[in-house]
């Protein structure tokens, strides 16, 4: 397409198929004359071999050939993962709606029905060119933003793995000092003390939640799968927490019998730690929190029900990526690593299980799957050291 008066696309190269010589003749003259380059084939079976020695930047296709349709030659075009892209427009004398049906969805981006106008092929050829060569710059700025997040998680991954063990020290100092400092700290500076111990508690799931959630998107953690009792998983998270309710009711009714998947208990239990914590980071003190275990098709279902703000609909799935961050009412917590969340999901999806959130304008419901039998396909070979939770 025209980027200048009379300019055209540098290396514009095209591949006329047809088998009618005096139509040949006639388009490349004309295409030549426009400066691009033209070259010609008069069977499919020569396009194709033409294509393959060094693919066009766009082909012109007749349909009826013999030996091989263009239909044919299309479809072997895009099953080809080198030719797939090129753009291909129909040049028929064929001008019923089923014909033309079939080329688009055979994956022609044009049809041009014969007798043609020159201005219109020409037109018709730098518009598909020009959309080309577009989808090839937005493909090159998605490759970067690609390679600029690769390079955002590997420098994240090197930070919060050199965080791990400076914050390990710091939490079990200050457990120390708790322990050593209760008949001599005044009761001021216990509390202290114990707020910074809960902080540094949180700052190591934080590591450990970034650290796991970029070895599950790369596939390279093992699931150490074994019969999880989900209903004593959800009953210890719950104690593990207690320290965090302050006025907030926690409700859990859990059933008469185990509920046992299979799963890797240690990652199934940092996702009901993740989800509790976040319903009560957004749960007024004065409130109540939920969680229930049910039967979902051959999966269980384990929701926890917060009285937070709540997530409006199209943020839902937006809080599940890395580092998202969505908009909350007036006067809610906003400080979220948009980890935990992630975490959360690679987990479940990593044992084949769904997650979600359900909610009104007050209130959310957190929800995660897990298969009876565990994940269908089976875990990778490798092993990497796996982060250790943050402290009970």
């Amino acid at each position: 397409m025209t980027t200048e008066a009379g300019a055209r696309p540098e290396a514009a190269d095209i591949l006329m198929v047809d088998d009618t010589p005096a139509n040949l003749e006639l388009l490349s003259g004309m295409l030549r004359a426009r400066g691009y380059s033209v070259r010609a084939a008069v069977s499919g079976k020569l396009a194709l071999q033409a294509a393959r020695k060094s693919p066009p930047s766009l082909i012109l296709l007749d349909i009826n050939m013999p030996g091989m349709t263009g239909y044919e030659v299309c479809a072997e075009l895009k099953s080809d993962e080198k030719l797939k892209d090129i753009p291909v427009i129909f040049l028929s004398a064929l001008v019923e709606t089923i014909d033309k049906v079939k080329a688009f969805g055979i994956g022609g981006v044009d049809y041009i029905t014969k007798p043609f106008q020159l201005e219109e092929v020409e037109a018709r050829v730098g518009t598909h060119l020009e959309l080309r060569r577009q989808k090839r710059k937005v493909q090159e700025s998605y490759d970067k933003l690609r390679e600029l997040e690769r390079t955002r998680d590997t420098l994240v991954h090197m930070i919060v793995h050199d965080l791990r063990s400076p914050l390990t020290a710091v939490y079990g100092l200050l457990e120390l000092l708790k322990e050593n400092g209760v008949q001599t700290l005044p009761a001021e500076q216990r509390l202290y003390v114990d707020q910074a111990a809960k902080s540094a508690k949180e700052m190591i799931g934080i590591v450990s939640d970034i650290l796991d959630a970029s070895k599950l998107e790369g596939g390279q953690m093992k699931l150490r799968l074994a019969d999880c009792d989900l209903a004593a998983a959800v009953k210890d998270t719950i104690s593990g927490l207690a320290p965090l309710f302050g006025r907030r009711e926690i409700r859990f009714s859990p059933p008469d019998r185990p509920a046992l998947v299979r799963a890797d208990c240690e990652l199934v239990s940092r996702v009901l730690q993740n989800l509790l914590a976040n319903a009560l980071k957004f749960t007024p003190d004065v409130a109540h929190i939920e969680l229930a275990l049910e039967p979902a098709d051959g999966s269980l279902r384990v929701s926890v029900r917060d009285d937070g703000p709540g997530i409006a609909p199209e943020h839902r799935s937006k809080i599940f990526e890395k580092f998202a961050q969505v908009g909350l009412p007036t006067g809610s917590p906003k400080h979220s690593t948009g980890i935990g969340l992630a975490f959360c999901k690679l987990a479940v999806e990593a044992h084949g299980g769904r997650i979600g959130v359900d909610g009104e304008a007050a209130g959310s419901r957190f929800w995660f799957e897990l298969p009876l039998n565990g994940p269908a396909a089976p875990a990778p070979a490798a092993e990497p050291e796996r982060s250790a939770s943050a402290p009970a």
